[in-house]
């Protein structure tokens, strides 16, 4: 997911320049937050990918995805995000979506191939719910798994592994 983000700066700019203020003073009271990098939160239970998406098993063949607290660490403040609509399909590694950070501009990849079942509407009024609860609400989709697919899930990265990844970022 934050492929895009980290390492190509063509990429790295708003998805929807029109809705940006241009160059020039900002209005009083409008200001930047700057935010520290803290370690990240790196739940267990969860499997992830290298491209910073998490991926929680409901049960029954349904997958919870969301990008993980490293993702947005590293985005910044989160201020719109693209969801793919119930009903879509997607091939692993596929692109589904987008975050729109006040930094950069990253795709989201399909962790395992399936259906979208369900996304969370929230994040539509209030994307802002990624940076404040990445493993919570602010999940993404739900899919259900391609058939076989349940088996891929094992070759996803577990929270160890995901940590050396992040460490060595």
């Amino acid at each position: 997911m934050v492929r895009a983000a980290l390492s190509d700066p063509v990429r790295a700019g708003p998805a929807h320049p029109g809705r940006r203020r241009g160059p020039g003073p900002r209005p009083r009271g409008d200001h930047r937050t700057v935010r520290a990098t803290l370690p990240s939160v790196i739940p267990e239970d969860l499997r992830y990918t290298e491209a910073h998406e998490w991926v929680r098993e409901l049960g029954d063949g349904v997958v919870r995805v969301g990008i993980t607290d490293y993702a947005q660490q590293q985005l910044g403040d989160v201020v719109f995000v693209q969801l793919p609509a119930v009903g879509d399909s997607f091939a692993a590694g596929d692109a589904l979506g987008e975050v729109e950070s006040t930094k950069s501009v990253s795709d989201i990849y399909a962790p395992v191939p399936g259906e979208v079942i369900a996304v969370n509407d929230a994040l539509e009024g209030s994307p802002e719910l990624i940076n404040s609860a990445a493993y919570d609400s602010g999940w993404m989709i739900d899919l259900r798994l391609a058939e076989g697919a349940s088996a891929l899930l094992d070759g996803l990265l577990d929270a160890a592994a995901y940590q050396q990844l992040t460490e060595g970022s």
